[in-house]
């Protein structure tokens, strides 16, 4: 498995360095052939080549197998004509990753307000709200006066058919049950053609139950009761917000895995930011990087039928829930660990499994 690695800002170098100790123990311990290249993205790649992201790693990216990008200052990142691009919109857009599985669980050791659940969020990942993919050129948000802005929400049926049916597959891989949230009781027409898609995905689908829940019922019924949804699919914006809610449900935003997959290519990504505020105090939690790293292993040996990939991907996240457990995480999750030590712990108990 060919794998370009890109460690971004902020934590972002501190906790893909993590995420490379864990790599390598569970490498060895399932004698898997990894070939990894390095490369850079956000400030360090705009001090060196004058961009955030150079056009010639979209051919890299596409020449991988996966992707590990680390967390970057996209918030910075505004003017694309003086190179200030958005390295995640870059890769999802360039290689079509329509898909962002967002995984969240409760973990034993780490006390839960909502009580035990697993749920995954299957979010669109190239279009909707997101202004800054849903037009072939140029931006969908508009400034039509200093005191006027527009911005335009694409929801195509082939996207919609797309994302639903990823989430379908999903489901007939766990507990055979979908939730659809939407907002179409005011946004008729847009997410009245993604809810329409999505039940005609599923009634392919005679073994999964399928519910709609509106958006905003959806953040009410999960801080309530987490436990009553298994695989939740929802349009691009909806789904950033749910997963987020979703991962600290689970005891922190830091546990949140994060997998961008498309038909050919996928890429591990943490689901929060670069906290530039905490960079370089080895304190960073680097689990959402592991767990999003974890995810990509375990699609790349589905695709292929390369078992070993997805027992290694399992491997790697039962590591995260043991070490957890066992106080070996850093502090934000009740562990007594720096990011490096927690890498280093990972590593002994996975080579010693």
């Amino acid at each position: 498995m060919q794998i370009l690695v890109l460690p971004g800002d902020g934590i972002g170098p501190e906790i893909t360095d993590a995420t490379l100790v864990a790599l390598d123990a569970v490498r060895e311990q399932f004698s898997l052939p990894l070939d990894l290249r390095h490369d850079v993205v956000g400030y360090a790649s705009q001090t060196r080549h004058g961009t955030t992201v150079r056009s010639s790693l979209l051919d890299d990216a596409r020449q991988a197998d996966g992707v590990i990008l680390g967390p970057t200052d996209s918030l910075e990142f505004r003017d694309e004509a003086r190179g200030e691009i958005n390295p995640s919109k870059f890769f999802r857009k360039g290689m079509d990753l329509f898909a962002n599985i967002r995984p969240s669980r409760t973990y034993d050791g780490l006390p839960s307000k909502v009580g035990a659940f697993d749920l995954v969020v299957v979010r669109e990942n190239t279009e909707g709200f997101y202004a800054d993919r849903n037009m072939e050129a140029g931006n969908g948000e508009i400034l039509v006066t200093p005191d006027v802005a527009i911005s335009l929400r694409r929801i195509t049926r082939a996207c919609s058919l797309r994302i639903a049916r990823a989430a379908c597959d999903l489901a007939m891989l766990r507990g055979r049950r979908v939730t659809v949230v939407h907002k179409a009781n005011v946004l008729k027409v847009c997410d009245g053609l993604f809810l329409n898609a999505c039940r005609e995905v599923a009634a392919e689908y005679p073994e999964i139950a399928l519910d709609a829940v509106l958006v905003d019922s959806m953040m009410a019924h999960v801080v309530r009761d987490p436990r009553r949804f298994d695989v939740i699919v929802t349009t691009n914006m909806f789904g950033d917000i749910l997963s987020d809610l979703t991962a600290e449900l689970s005891g922190s935003l830091g546990l949140g895995g994060s997998l961008n997959a498309g038909t050919d290519h996928a890429m591990a990504q943490a689901a929060h930011g670069s906290a530039p505020d905490i960079a370089g105090q080895d304190v960073a939690n680097p689990s959402s990087l592991i767990l999003s790293t974890a995810l990509m292993l375990g699609w790349y040996g589905r695709r292929g039928g390369h078992g070993d990939f997805v027992a290694a991907g399992a491997a790697l996240e039962a590591a995260i829930g043991e070490a957890i457990a066992a106080g070996e995480a850093t502090r934000d999750v009740g562990g007594r660990l720096g990011t490096k030590a927690m890498a280093e712990a990972l590593s002994a108990r996975l080579r010693a499994a």
